[in-house]
């Protein structure tokens, strides 16, 4: 199916907020466009950004059939959107049931125009195909997508240490134990799996075979787990629950779950301070390898906040995804060696589960505060790489998503 066009006319009509395009479209296929199969002429109107769709216009049939070789002369009025913003608009052939010629890499034409304080103005129009299109725009997308996390985070860091701050008040205020629940939550937490795995069912680990031993090493597996599992347990509601934000409000909706993945590295940080008083209590001192601890923070808040982003506007429109995390994340600890040694680890699962991304990271804190040696970086590199990826798809598909936020909530 192959379509050209020739005798390209565009004008703008600023009083109707109108644009009139001509042209001459060619079959160059080798089946007849039919009337009685409602070969039309039709437009779509899209944001160039982000490619979401806008709206459809109605479809202007043509006049007659149009065999292989000839052409028909068409005209089309498309209203432009009085919002201010940039728009492209899709202009190409429909063939009934087989749809849109474009879709099937034919050639259309493409024009762009820009609403704003100065008017309405059209700033290009021109004949391509949608893979020559999305190949002149991937730099800028890539652009976009690689720096617009950290604008956000950027632009938008005092907002949120105030929404932290509230977050963080919002959990105990009006309890007897108010801020102290902050120390003794995941105290008690590790305390209970520790009883648990340590004194019930005398679990122990090769490299320390003593009951302070079991504890310490289970305590390094709770380390990044702690922060992780909280984030990504609240991140399926967190629009949900900030829904006046999405319809009252011209707020960032990216950084609702950035707060609660900062408010879970709280938690994670006064964890850290009980586990290295346990580890001078029990050892008499801190490993120099302590320092290797940033290393390993930044593949950990990478991985949470992109996976955070990516559930945060998945829950929007998947209402059970929030009750689904509870078994996923249950699952997830107990395939990961936190409370057992990896050498439990069935031998023909090792290739699968050892490229678990929390594993990488238990091996790493035991690593650097119990075994005082650096972490492997021959698996770092690899958890650091889809890590990013993981940050930069979960935001990428936050920002598409969050589009359709107010027509669902």
């Amino acid at each position: 199916m192959s379509v050209h066009y020739d005798n390209l006319s565009v004008r703008l009509d600023t009083q109707a907020a109108k644009l009139w395009l001509r042209c001459r479209a060619h079959n160059r296929g080798k089946q007849t466009w039919r009337v009685e199969q409602a070969a039309s002429l039709g437009w779509q109107v899209y944001d160039p950004r982000t490619q979401v769709f806008i709206s459809e216009g109605e479809w202007v049939a043509f006049p007659a059939d149009v065999k292989p070789g000839s052409f028909v002369e068409m005209e089309l009025g498309i209203p432009i959107p009085s919002e201010p913003g940039p728009y492209r608009i899709y202009v190409s052939p429909v063939l009934g049931a087989e749809g849109w010629t474009y879709m099937r890499g034919s050639r259309l034409v493409v024009v762009d125009v820009i609403v704003d304080g100065a008017g309405t103005r059209i700033t290009n129009a021109r004949v391509t195909t949608l893979r020559r299109l999305w190949l002149h725009s991937l730099p800028a997308w890539l652009s976009t997508i690689f720096s617009q996390p950290f604008a956000a985070l950027t632009q938008n860091w005092r907002l949120m240490e105030s929404m932290v701050r509230r977050d963080l008040h919002a959990r105990y205020r009006g309890s007897i134990g108010d801020r102290f629940w902050a120390v003794l939550n995941p105290l008690l937490l590790m305390l209970t799996y520790g009883f648990v795995f340590g004194v019930v069912l005398q679990t122990r680990f090769r490299n320390d075979t003593t009951p302070a031993g079991f504890v310490l090493y289970f305590l390094a597996g709770m380390m990044p787990w702690l922060p992780l599992s909280e984030a990504l347990a609240r991140a399926p509601h967190a629009i949900i629950e900030h829904r006046n934000f999405v319809k009252k409000l011209l707020f960032p909706l990216e950084i609702i779950p950035v707060t609660q993945t900062a408010a879970a590295l709280v938690t994670q940080s006064i964890a850290l301070v009980l586990f290295m008083a346990a580890i001078i209590v029990f050892r008499e001192r801190l490993p120099w390898s302590v320092c290797w601890l940033p290393l390993l923070l930044v593949p950990q808040a990478a991985l949470t906040l992109g996976l955070s982003w990516l559930l945060a506007g998945l829950g929007v429109f998947l209402r059970d995804l929030g009750q689904l995390m509870g078994f996923l994340l249950t699952l997830w600890f107990f395939i990961t060696p936190i409370c057992y040694p990896e050498q439990q680890l069935p031998t023909w699962a090792l290739p699968v589960l050892g490229k678990n991304p929390v594993y990488i990271l238990v091996r790493g804190y035991r690593a650097i505060f119990l075994e005082n040696r650096s972490p492997e970086f021959g698996s770092l590199w690899k958890l650091y790489l889809l890590a990013f990826v993981a940050f930069f798809f979960g935001y990428a598909a936050f920002r598409r998503l969050r589009k359709s936020f107010a027509d669902v909530l």
